[in-house]
């Protein structure tokens, strides 16, 4: 058993651990491109950011009655996307030490991402994050994405845990209301600042308001020791931590 009691964390990816949206945008925006739907913005992005690749395909293509299916449409942009993925997708550094912190200390730790699994193991391969995040699960492997609690329900089952001693650290809403729903604690990075005073987010056990830029190894591994010492004394704290 770790130090942490209990403790198992399930990270989001994307946004998360690494600063992959851009990727995203620029595979979504090339592929609308392609299908006659030019113009699309970063801000138009950002409104997605937490939601499923296949799911948000799936909005867009309702919203400029694009004639390709959700799975062509898919397949283009999962091309684009990996082969921008593997040249450059950068590690949030604060995150990397908590992720090598808790693998110290014999915390299980898996990844629960709206990605398809092979952009989930380009990623966690090419950043070297793979060595301490062994597990994860993608949305092609449940019902539903978030903000339904599937996901993380899934990853606690695959690493062996109930899902109340379990903590989801997210940048997104759609993450934080599944976090949520599965019963778990929540440390919430948003990823788009303008955001974090969403009701959402005011579920999380640990808000860091100002995003990565304010998130940091330290303080969110002390919120954990004190939530394992807390949970094991079964004693009530106050969401904000």
């Amino acid at each position: 058993m770790s130090t942490l009691g209990s403790t198992s964390v399930v990270f989001d990816l994307d946004g998360t651990l690494v600063d992959s949206e851009p990727n995203y945008y620029e595979a979504c925006r090339t592929t609308l491109a392609e299908h006659g739907v030019p113009g699309f913005t970063w801000e138009e992005h950002e409104s997605y950011v937490g939601i499923s690749t296949q799911e948000t395909l799936g909005i867009l293509r309702k919203k400029y009655g694009i004639q390709a299916t959700v799975a062509v449409l898919l397949t283009e942009l999962n091309t684009r996307y990996l082969a921008l993925a593997r040249a450059n997708t950068p590690v949030y550094p604060q995150m990397r030490k908590f992720v090598e912190r808790l693998h110290a200390a014999g915390v299980p730790m898996a990844v629960a991402s709206g990605s398809s699994p092979e952009a989930i193991e380009a990623i966690l391969s090419g950043t070297g994050l793979a060595a301490q995040l062994r597990a994860y699960v993608s949305a092609d492997a449940v019902a539903h994405g978030k903000p339904a609690p599937d996901i993380f329900l899934e990853a606690a089952r695959r690493m062996g845990a109930m899902p109340a001693h379990c903590t989801v650290v997210e940048d997104a809403i759609p993450g934080a209301v599944a976090a949520y729903a599965a019963g778990m604690h929540c440390i919430a990075v948003p990823y788009v600042i303008s955001q974090a005073g969403d009701p959402a987010f005011a579920t999380a056990g640990l808000l860091f308001r100002g995003g990565q830029r304010e998130f940091t190894a330290e303080a969110a591994y002390d919120w954990l020791a004190r939530t394992a010492a807390r949970d094991t004394a079964g004693t009530p704290y106050p969401l904000d931590g």
